[in-house]
């Protein structure tokens, strides 16, 4: 049996752990939720919620991986057998995410190819959609297979599964000192271009101008927990996995730190780099900044290129470079995502290494060719939202109630992470993860099943977008019932007996 894999240096956990967390919604989420949930006053929220929930929940995993040197499954099974199942929930979660966020690189790495000679012409809308992605069938129907989306889509599958093939020090080390260093500095020129722009001061004036009237607002400190929550990549298994890797002397406390907190710092660069260009768009339109502001997909594929329409001069260069910053971003964080899979799987059945890498991330690369098709975009759209909303938000309320209030491990946790970190973890720690953490996302949980209810009177159908009954059971409550089913399927199975032991002389 193979000896467990490890990182080859700290810097190269740290930059692996930092790279899951910077994703594509540090760019396209982060700087319209702070815009709309107070400018500059919602980083008081948002850094007290990265203090007592997120970098808290990253100790509560980097230990748990650590501590049991497995796999999410593994780890759970190893700290009380009846929680395996929710080691698998996570990575199921991961799986299916991994599916669709692929594509989205994808459509990014095509874009960064069209910035050359500004491919999206004026109507960038009608370009994204029509042209593009071939938006021309209903919500639930594939249409036929996209060229332009399938051929980046495989470039960017064999990137990740290569990475993947090479292992954790010479595959995700390696790619990940060359994607984050690579990243930032890509996107510090896009910064400095962006505030040096016609219009950017009102731009920022705009993200930074404080409304702490805000602040009483308790939807507004929901926000703030809900952008710390999905942007450092808690309860995707993925901070368990990373941290199995870790060699037994690690300081756990400072790597939480230092993960949170560069996370947080480039959410904040891409808020600014974000705002600047929206303020240089709406003195060219003659708009108020509040009349451009847009998130998600239509920031990136819409908003983005009529801003690079714009630009005096290097248009092409500047396009390609905030493209190349989502493609780095983007793989960063679908490489993590991968792995948690990969390791489970390794684990469970006894697998090599490229045997699980084949087999799980093949399955990922053959599903995700349905978001490629000219229906793709409806799927990917239900998917993202289902699995999101019921999936990763929900794993990390069960994950952390489980751990804090059923088999009650914070102790055991504490004096684990205490035992080798530098920063000592106090009564504030437990405090955050038995009560506070708990209850704020018990209570995002109750907002959103509330929230969709009140859809029935909304919208024709009573669902998501209006879709249809059909298509959202199938294309979104069955995706986010099949990560938890299944995942409890496979905590019926025995694990390879040669895991176990490979585990136990870890551990011991």
């Amino acid at each position: 049996m193979e000896n467990r894999a490890q990182w080859g240096t700290r810097a190269g956990f740290i930059l692996a752990a930092v790279g899951s967390a910077i994703g594509l919604g540090n760019i396209w989420r982060f700087p319209a939720v702070a815009y709309e949930n107070g400018g500059g006053a919602f980083f008081i929220p948002y850094l007290f919620a990265l203090l007592t929930a997120g970098i808290p929940l990253l100790v509560m995993e980097f230990t748990l991986g650590h501590k049991y040197r497995g796999s999410a499954p593994l780890s759970f099974f190893r700290m009380n057998k009846k929680t395996e199942w929710l080691g698998w929930w996570a990575v199921l979660v991961s799986f299916v995410i991994s599916t669709y966020y692929a594509v989205i690189i994808a459509w990014a790495m095509s874009y960064s190819w069209f910035s050359f000679n500004l491919s999206w012409g004026e109507e960038t809308q009608g370009f994204l959609f029509e042209d593009y992605l071939k938006l021309s069938v209903d919500p639930g129907q594939t249409g036929s297979l996209v060229p332009g989306v399938f051929f980046p889509l495989l470039a960017v599958w064999l990137i990740t599964l290569g990475v993947l093939f090479k292992g954790v020090k010479k595959g995700i080390e390696v790619a990940n000192k060359i994607f984050i260093p690579t990243l930032i500095v890509l996107f510090l020129i896009i910064v400095i271009r962006a505030i040096t722009l016609p219009g950017a001061v009102e731009g920022l004036q705009a993200f930074f101008q404080p409304d702490f009237s805000a602040i009483t607002d308790s939807s507004v400190w929901v926000a703030a927990y809900g952008q710390i929550f999905f942007s450092l990549s808690i309860a995707f298994a993925i901070m368990i996995t990373y941290s199995s890797y870790l060699p037994k002397k690690s300081d756990i406390t400072n790597n939480a730190f230092i993960t949170g907190f560069g996370n947080s710092s480039f959410e904040l660069l891409a808020g600014i780099g974000v705002f600047g260009a929206l303020g240089f768009m709406a003195q060219q339109q003659g708009l108020g900044v509040n009349e451009v502001v847009e998130s998600g997909v239509g920031l990136a594929f819409i908003v983005f290129p009529q801003i690079i329409n714009e630009f005096p001069a290097l248009n092409g260069l500047f396009g390609f470079l905030f493209f190349a910053s989502l493609v780095l971003a983007g793989l960063s964080s679908l490489i993590s995502i991968s792995e948690t899979y990969v390791a489970g799987l390794k684990e469970k059945f006894g697998l090599t290494r490229n045997q699980a890498v084949g087999f799980g991330g093949g399955a990922a690369a053959l599903i995700s060719i349905l978001f490629a098709t000219q229906g793709g975009l409806f799927f990917l759209d239900a998917a993202d939202y289902f699995i999101n909303q019921f999936g990763v938000a929900f794993v990390g309320l069960v994950e952390v109630i489980v751990i804090a209030w059923f088999v009650r491990k914070l102790g055991d946790f504490q004096n684990h992470a205490n035992g080798i970190s530098d920063i000592r973890l106090g009564v504030w720690w437990k405090v955050c993860l038995g009560l506070i953490t708990p209850l704020v996302l018990g209570w995002m949980m109750f907002d959103l099943f509330k929230t969709n209810l009140l859809k029935e009177f909304d919208t024709p159908t009573g669902n998501y977008e209006g879709y249809s009954d059909t298509f959202i059971l199938f294309g979104g409550w069955s995706v986010a019932a099949f990560a938890i089913v299944v995942g409890i399927l496979l905590s019926f199975k025995k694990w390879n007996s040669s895991a176990l032991e490979e585990v136990k002389r870890e551990v011991s």
